[in-house]
């Protein structure tokens, strides 16, 4: 993890989704999204990058490539997982994922496989919801649906803690903003925005 890391607190879902959005606008170059989906961050990704889209379901994955070619990328998505990247070593400039390290199989490997195709000093930029601190009622409630939500939502799992698991990576964090969205009464859900880097 680098020394001169950043951290920052925020606020809701609003301050989240605009750090989040801000951090995909900083991305350059030929840009590698894991886990795309239906492609919600074309709008926010500056015109002239290469993108290039990492997605294993198939049904989102025709969506996807329709939505990348609206916002003018021809390349199609790829059909995997973000465990196994089927493209070669330093390929790429940056690698994002929004709401995808909460439901990869292995995030350790994921996170290694960032690292190897990334150029040296390549970007990254990760956003996602993460577990609550151990005892607090966000907690136990995040406990108490991590059943349902890893059989109904890809696998998703609530109790995840990206940040750890980014700091123990190859790669090396540049900083972390932290947001509290309530979600029942005072219960409130944590989200990060996280940007690091290749060694």
């Amino acid at each position: 993890m680098s020394a001169a890391q950043g951290v920052s607190a925020g606020g809701g879902w609003g301050a989240y989704v605009a750090a989040r959005d801000a951090a995909v606008r900083e991305l350059r170059g030929r840009v590698l999204e894991i886990g795309a989906g239906y492609g919600a961050n074309f709008a926010q990704l500056r015109a002239d990058v290469q993108w290039w889209g990492l997605e294993p379901s198939p049904r989102r994955r025709g969506a996807l490539e329709a939505a990348a070619r609206r916002h003018g990328h021809d390349t199609p998505p790829l059909a995997a997982p973000a465990e196994d990247i089927p493209i070669a070593d330093a390929s790429v400039d940056a690698v994002l994922g929004t709401t995808v390290l909460c439901s990869v199989r292995d995030q350790a490997r994921v996170l290694d496989e960032v690292a190897r195709v990334l150029v040296p000093g390549g970007r990254v930029v990760l956003a996602d919801h993460v577990a609550a601190r151990p005892g607090t009622g966000s907690y136990r409630l995040q406990r108490m649906v991590r059943p349902w939500s890893r059989l109904l939502d890809h696998g998703c799992d609530p109790l995840r803690d990206t940040e750890r698991a980014v700091g123990a990576s190859p790669l090396l964090v540049d900083s972390v903003e932290r947001f509290e969205i309530p979600v029942i009464a005072r219960l409130r859900v944590p989200f990060v925005v996280i940007r690091a880097y290749s060694r």
